[in-house]
């Protein structure tokens, strides 16, 4: 087998989280949306935030939602295409809170990282490009 990305990852959210979402992942930290429109129309269980052009996190509302817990979840690490400056800049003008802030080993090396909460309880690492 030979992987060469991570195509998505798929989180529940509360069913009347939607908004909450977009207010997020699109609004604060100008994250794409797709398939809302599918979603809507009942044609798909879910909607995505689009992260990169070959990533995308699938949001699927649910009745049964609970906030994730340390045994079930960690974080998802986005690699985005700014300094750490302007990473904490965009977040600080969204009013985003910064959980931490490391170095952490990732799939390209070592790079200064933020960690934030989304609305939901997942944790999100934004990682900025090496220097």
């Amino acid at each position: 087998m030979d992987g060469t990305a991570i195509d998505h990852v798929k989180l529940f959210i509360p069913s009347d989280g939607i908004e909450t979402a977009l207010a997020f992942y699109r609004d604060a930290l100008g994250f794409g949306i797709d398939g809302i429109d599918l979603y809507e129309s009942g044609e798909k269980p879910f909607f995505s935030v689009r992260l990169a052009p070959d990533a995308v996190v699938h949001l699927e509302p649910d009745e049964g939602f609970s906030e994730p817990t340390d045994t079930a979840y960690d974080h998802i690490a986005v690699r985005v295409a700014d300094d750490i400056e302007g990473i904490e800049a965009t977040l600080a003008e969204a009013e985003v809170e910064i959980d931490r802030r490391l170095d952490p080993l990732g799939a390209t090396g070592v790079a200064p990282a933020v960690y934030i909460t989304d609305p939901f309880g997942y944790r999100v690492e934004l990682k900025a490009e090496q220097g």
